[in-house]
């Protein structure tokens, strides 16, 4: 496996423990990256940590400070992170088990793939993954990952695991907050009857691979045109602006227009004269 794993620890349950890493299930190698350049160098810029009074420093002589009044800090380095040992630095304990319903969507994080390290513990990471997969349940547990206690939870994803981090409670902002001031508004039936209609003819199977970043594959567009010389200009359609002014008409034309029903064979335009009647 060519990745390095983003941690390194034990899986427990009760009293089955099995050695396993963790490795970051997604990516942003492809990501469109840019650098600072001094426009009249051409020359990359450099980001040089710099102390205010001494001027720059070397990066590896820094610790961190958590700043308890103004300009005073209590400091940190790495010894003393090293001293916080909480059982979840090294081990995912299974607390509990719960549907996967149970857990709101806005709660699910970051995905990571669970993986057992080779050796005697494979038989013990296949019985608590068999075990999961025949109650069908999500396994709950935390993790301190990149300096902070995650809570986790595991689900069984072909011969591994799927965890995902999970935001804590005061990470996810309340809902009313927001959606309490919009007007109450009863819909007229008609018209949730035909919008209804038009999301049944925009039906399909999710597909991931049709997701692709519009905004991204023009920036490497303009890159290729700017390499060969040209001066970059990449022109892409933008939708026109629509003045809704009968909310039923624009409903009932967006029904005659299909939508890409996938479903139904694809119509032959109809000619003019048709138009016309």
């Amino acid at each position: 496996m060519a990745a390095r794993p983003t941690w390194q620890g034990h899986l427990k349950l009760s009293l089955v423990t099995c050695p396993v890493a963790l490795y970051t299930a997604t990516t942003s190698n492809n990501d469109v990256r840019f650098h600072l350049i001094n426009p009249d160098t051409n020359n990359r810029i450099r980001m040089v940590p710099t102390d205010p009074d001494t001027g720059p420093v070397e990066r590896s002589d820094l610790v961190r400070g958590y700043e308890v009044s103004k300009d005073e800090y209590v400091l940190f380095d790495d010894a003393d992170f090293d001293q916080v040992k909480l059982e979840s630095t090294k081990t995912i304990s299974i607390d509990r088990f719960v549907d996967e319903a149970d857990i709101d969507r806005l709660f699910w994080d970051d995905p990571f793939f669970v993986v057992p390290e080779k050796g005697a513990g494979v038989e013990a990471f296949a019985v608590i993954r068999d075990a999961m997969k025949k109650q069908g349940k999500v396994a709950l547990g935390q993790l301190v990952l990149r300096g902070k206690e995650r809570q986790l939870a595991l689900e069984v994803r072909d011969k591994g695991l799927i965890a995902y981090t999970l935001r804590a409670h005061d990470e996810v902002r309340d809902a009313a907050d927001y959606f309490d001031d919009i007007p109450t508004v009863k819909a007229d039936a008609d018209m949730v009857e035909i919008a209804a209609r038009i999301i049944s003819q925009k039906e399909g199977d999710f597909d991931a691979s049709q997701f692709k970043d519009r905004y991204d594959e023009a920036l490497r567009e303009m890159i290729k045109s700017k390499t060969k010389g040209g001066k970059g200009l990449i022109d892409i359609a933008e939708p026109d602006d629509t003045n809704v002014i009968d909310l039923m008409a624009a409903l009932k034309n967006s029904l005659k227009g299909g939508g890409g029903d996938k479903k139904a064979p694809a119509k032959k335009p109809a000619t003019k004269k048709k138009s016309a009647a």
